[in-house]
């Protein structure tokens, strides 16, 4: 697989402001990266992916142990092996949210998650301050996921404008090109700063949050 690494650096900050980020390194996994179609169904997935990939090279315990990066059928497996899914789930197009995130990681490299659900209409500076806490405290990428905004997205950052505004660093695993450039990414905005106001205020968002500290 021809891997992207850190496609965010070098992205402008909105604005003059704060920012609050993970720290790196990570593998940029979207639609198609290693030859299999997922696109319509794999996007919780292949944002699981960049996340093990962090992980795997931003964590102590990642480069001690030589973790390694799930495919989408492993994925399944060790959800049937814990039995949160029926057999019939491997090889399946069945999408997987924050909460199968939050047991895979758990399973494969003992990382525990919180996860934060924010109702609709509630995504907002108040609501979405464990964000800011998060990229203080741990740096680690978190999963995105919701019900009307049914599309996951890896969020890695958190940015107060000194006019007010509250934008997430997404990063969107929809991509389904080839042989992508960072450069390309960030002009067609597949990673971008997107403001809070500009996300679907009719749906509900479940974050799930690695607790776990990369390295500095």
């Amino acid at each position: 697989m021809d891997l992207l690494r850190n496609v965010d650096i070098g992205l402008q900050l909105p604005s003059q402001g704060d920012a609050f980020v993970v720290n790196k390194a990570y593998h940029y996994y979207h639609y198609i990266i290693d030859g299999i179609d997922d696109r319509g169904w794999g996007c919780g997935y292949r944002t699981l992916q960049t996340i093990c990939s962090w992980v795997v090279m931003s964590t102590e315990s990642g480069r001690q142990n030589n973790y390694n990066v799930p495919s989408l059928r492993q994925i399944q497996e060790v959800l049937v092996q814990i039995e949160d899914k029926e057999p019939s789930f491997i090889g399946s197009k069945v999408w997987i949210g924050s909460v199968e995130i939050c047991l895979v990681l758990d399973s494969l490299y003992d990382v525990q998650s919180k996860i934060v659900h924010i109702r609709p209409g509630g995504l907002n500076k108040k609501e979405t301050a464990f964000l800011k806490e998060h990229f203080t405290k741990f740096k680690s990428p978190v999963m995105m996921g919701g019900d009307a905004d049914s599309s996951s997205k890896c969020i890695l950052g958190i940015f107060y404008s000194q006019d007010g505004d509250v934008y997430l660093l997404v990063l969107d695993p929809h991509f389904s090109g080839s042989k992508a450039t960072v450069h390309q990414l960030q002009e067609e905005q597949w990673i971008s700063w997107k403001r809070l106001c500009d996300f679907d205020q009719h749906s509900f968002y479940n974050f799930c949050l690695p607790q776990i500290r990369g390295i500095e």
